[in-house]
Order: structure tokens, then sequence, then C-alpha cells
């Protein structure tokens, strides 16, 4: 049977993106989205915040630690990936991230008082908008 692993998010940086480097020399991006949901409860209005993991890799990686910040907003189009490892006590443990084939980047966040906090300086157009595919043992974590 044939499967699909498509994931599309958008949401804002809990924190500024960590750029790190595989043996082999490739950039790697790592941070947090917060992706908010609103519903209704019965006259309430209700927002649900997820927290999502998300890795990229090649010059995107380097785009992201260069042009993101906490804040700032982001569409990304991945795939999802479960990591598992043990502790050194021997404990089993597993994470669920995206790792993105693409992300577009959107303005800040507007602040509080109405004034427009930064927006995120103009990535290069074409530049890394696709990220090749990479062997996920590649990845030191």
């Amino acid at each position: 049977m044939a499967s699909f692993n498509k994931v599309i998010l958008m949401g804002n940086l809990t924190k500024d993106p960590e750029v790190r480097f595989t043996p082999s020399g490739t950039p790697v991006a790592t941070f947090s989205l917060a992706v908010n949901r609103r519903y209704k409860q019965g006259e309430e209005l209700k927002d649900e915040v997820c927290y999502i993991d998300i890795v990229v890799f090649g010059k995107q990686a380097e785009n992201c630690g260069q042009y993101l910040s906490k804040g700032h907003g982001v569409i990304v189009d991945g795939r999802l990936q479960q990591r598992r490892w043990e502790t050194d006590d021997g404990q089993k443990r597993s994470k669920h991230e995206v790792v993105a084939q693409t992300i577009n980047f959107l303005p800040k966040r507007a602040e509080p008082s109405g004034t427009a906090a930064s927006t995120p300086k103009a990535a290069p157009a074409a530049e890394g908008l696709h990220t090749e595919e990479f062997v996920d043992n590649d990845v030191p974590f």
C-alpha cells in the first residue's frame, strides 16, 4: 500500500533558530513553531497552542539562521519524522518533528500598540527555497 507524508504549517517561532553542521558540513537549523487554534466551547472562545519542532537543511537552514528570530511567522512545508534513541541509563525515547522542504518567511507580528515589530530582512528570492534529500542518519542528534 502506498503512503503519503506531507505537513503544511503556519505559525510563529518560539525562539531564535539554532544552526549547526553535520559531520559532512551540511548546515542544519532547528526551531520550534507555535501553531494556534481558536475554537468555540459553548459561548466561550478558547485558544489552543501546539508546539512543533522543525528541522531544515542546507541553504535554507543558513537563511533561517540569518533572517529569522523569535516571533517571526513562517509557512513550513515538509514531512513528519520520528527519531528514536536510548538514554545513557537505558531508557528508550522518541520524538516527532517536521523536516522542512520549503520555508516561506512571513512578517513578524505587530506589537500590541499597533506599531509593527521588526520585519524580517528580505531573504534571497530564489536561493534555498528547496532542500535536497538528505539521509536522516547524516544528522548528529
